[in-house]
């Protein structure tokens, strides 16, 4: 399947953009005919809104409230600073690509700095606002249940990492607090088109940079002869959603791992090796060889550090395909503050 442009964060320009009307000059500000609605429509979709606005921050954030806008928008950068600096902070923040970000400005000059510096970010104007709900980029092929909640679900992590910059000890005592919850479950019908989209908008933790769709992997889940694996991460302030995905498949004498992949989110969470670790141990029990393939796209070196760690070693290449084996001796223990859930 071919890999298109997605765009999960869109970033806006406030003053002629999201309303008409400049603030710092004591215009009375009207809402952009369209905003409301492609707010609410692209973020049932899944996609993140926030904002890069040259702008006093106070009255900024009083005017978005008054027009009741406050909630749809993370990690707002809004200050005197270029809105390329805003955009790379907020692409930070979430932890994205600067290629998975569009950005909405009425002005010309701000747009050339944006990508001059960022080249990556797509740009608008935004007399093209109008035309959101109906861009390719902006749509994705599945709507999901998280697709529904996944700005809530960013928000519950602003809440996370705000208690850990005020929690006082160790680290792993603040993950032990959290109470998380880790579930391994082999992927069902429902599952698919989350599936399909972590392949897409996942690429920092993918092993393979493959993308794969809705039919093959109903027909991975339907085979005798592969494992399709996802899982599910929630803790004291709600869900992570599904969050992993793993494809194995189970030859008589070796397992191959063909796909790996970790939403970036739990990244800080400790439980990237949970997943890699439980099929390890599926195939030592199974008496098999345990290998992983890995193609380096650029972006995933986080999955080489991953194999390398949990005893991964080259023992082949086919091109650009690395083949990875572990000799499943030494297998890394899950962290202690983290609960298990295996679904059979």
């Amino acid at each position: 399947m071919g890999k298109e442009r997605v765009i999960k964060v869109l970033t806006w320009d406030l003053d002629e953009t999201v309303w008409h009307g400049t603030l710092i000059e004591g215009d009375e500000l009207r809402l952009r005919e369209g905003v409301r609605e492609t707010l609410e429509t692209l973020d049932k979709r899944g996609i993140l809104h926030s904002i890069a606005s040259k702008n006093d921050p106070q009255m900024a954030t009083e005017a978005l409230a008054r027009f009741g806008l406050t909630d749809y928008f993370l990690y707002p950068q809004i200050s005197w600073s270029a809105k390329s600096a805003g955009i790379r902070k907020i692409a930070e923040s979430i932890n994205i690509g600067l290629d998975a970000v569009a950005f909405v400005d009425d002005q010309p000059f701000e747009r050339d700095e944006v990508g001059h510096v960022l080249p990556e970010v797509l740009l608008y104007d935004a007399t093209e606002i109008p035309s959101f709900k109906d861009r390719p980029e902006l749509m994705p092929r599945f709507l999901t249940d998280e697709s529904a909640i996944r700005r809530q679900m960013y928000q519950a992590d602003i809440a996370r990492n705000q208690a850990q910059e005020g929690f006082e000890g160790p680290d792993e005592d603040f993950l032990a607090s959290l109470g998380m919850r880790f579930t391994i479950a082999p992927a069902s019908e429902e599952d698919l088109k989350r599936a399909e989209e972590l392949t897409v908008r996942t690429n920092q933790l993918n092993s393979t940079g493959v993308t794969y769709s809705y039919d093959e992997l109903d027909a991975f889940r339907l085979s005798d002869r592969h494992l399709l694996l996802v899982a599910g991460l929630e803790d004291k302030y709600g869900t992570y959603g599904k969050i992993g995905l793993a494809l194995v498949e189970m030859g008589d004498e070796v397992w191959t791992l063909k796909l790996l992949l970790m939403s970036c989110r739990v990244m800080s969470r400790g439980v990237g090796s949970i997943l890699l670790a439980y099929l390890m141990r599926r195939a030592r029990d199974a008496g098999a060889r345990f290998q992983a393939e890995l193609v380096s796209t650029g972006r995933n070196r986080l999955m080489m550090v991953t194999y390398r760690f949990a005893g991964f070693k080259e023992v082949n290449r086919n091109g650009d395909v690395a083949i990875l084996e572990n000799d499943l001796a030494n297998i890394q223990a899950d962290p202690e503050y983290v609960d298990l859930n295996i679904v059979e």
